[in-house]
């Protein structure tokens, strides 16, 4: 039987050109290549998906989110990289996770609102220009993340004094980056090979 590569989804909770959680998801994506992932880099900005607001679902679920439930539901492993605003994390990520997550009444596919997210196991990384490197926001995405019945993956890594760690082509310059991402890439690839539910 032939050896079908692990899948993984990345994606960054920003759409800001210079992001640095941008850059750490690419960074992650080639990584992840490298441990024999079959790696989709997800961007947030290819998607048309208004601010939620219930009168507007009412009118009719946009399709991007549609597109977007598919794509989060098609991947059994996740790694998020998510920007720290305030000390949590940002709202557009939060109104991708609200509109992801919500059901649509009459779909056939989509009614059960928790179906893109239930089961799926989830690495956190993050980066910031300060010392902490973001590490509040995880500790706030987490249990948004729990509420909608995904596994954490226990590694997690928080990438500080980011401006200086990446190179002219985008990828980490320290070998102990590297390891830490790896690590977190690891554990999401084993764990969704074993804990996601099968196909429905």
């Amino acid at each position: 039987m032939p050896h079908t590569a692990p899948s993984l989804l990345v994606f960054a909770g920003s759409t800001r050109q210079q992001s640095f959680n941008r850059k750490l998801a690419h960074a992650t994506a080639a990584i992840a290549r490298d441990a024999g992932a079959a790696v989709t880099l997800l961007e947030l900005s290819d998607f048309n998906i208004p601010l939620y607001n219930a009168d507007l679902e009412a009118q009719g679920t946009p399709a991007d989110v549609i597109r977007l439930k598919e794509i989060l539901w098609r991947h059994p492993g996740w790694v998020i990289c998510s920007p720290e605003y305030n000390g949590s994390y940002t709202a557009l990520l939060k109104n991708t996770i609200d509109w992801a997550s919500s059901p649509v009444k009459g779909h056939p596919d989509w009614e059960d609102g928790g179906k893109s997210f239930r089961g799926k196991v989830v690495g956190m990384l993050s980066a910031s220009p300060g010392a902490l490197g973001g590490l509040r926001s995880q500790s706030h995405l987490a249990p948004l993340l729990i509420n909608a019945e995904c596994w954490l993956a226990p590694k997690a890594f928080a990438l500080g004094l980011a401006g200086n760690a990446f190179n002219d082509s985008g990828a980490l310059v320290q070998q102990a980056h590297r390891d830490r991402v790896r690590a977190v890439v690891d554990q999401v690839l084993w764990a969704s090979q074993r804990l996601a539910p099968p196909a429905a």
